[in-house]
């Protein structure tokens, strides 16, 4: 799920390439929030962050795989950063000469 959201973030609001794209990117993140809970929370509580799943674990003094709600997310934003990066903002040099990004 965190994944999506960063992958999305990147490809709306944070790429340069894309400039001022306006209402789109609030819109975007919006419904991937939106889609990933509809998706994901009857499974384990729709927890794209680790701090959501810490206060119910507290309360209910349950820890079992619970190590999974803080490094799922910390590696699928990783991932997401990365591979977004490596992939739609290149800056490697061609022949001499920098690409379009500069």
């Amino acid at each position: 799920m965190t994944f999506g959201l960063v992958y999305t973030v990147y490809g709306t609001a944070v790429d340069p390439k894309k400039g001022n794209i306006g209402f789109i990117a609030p819109i975007a993140i919006g419904l991937i929030v939106g889609a990933n809970i509809l998706v994901d929370g009857p499974f384990h509580g729709a927890s794209m962050n680790p701090a959501v799943s810490f206060g119910p674990a507290i309360v209910r003094w349950s820890w079992t795989h619970h190590w999974i709600n803080w490094v799922g997310p910390f590696i699928g934003a990783a991932i997401a950063a990365i591979m977004y990066d490596n992939i739609f903002t290149e800056t490697a040099v061609v022949k001499g000469k920098p690409n379009a990004m500069g």
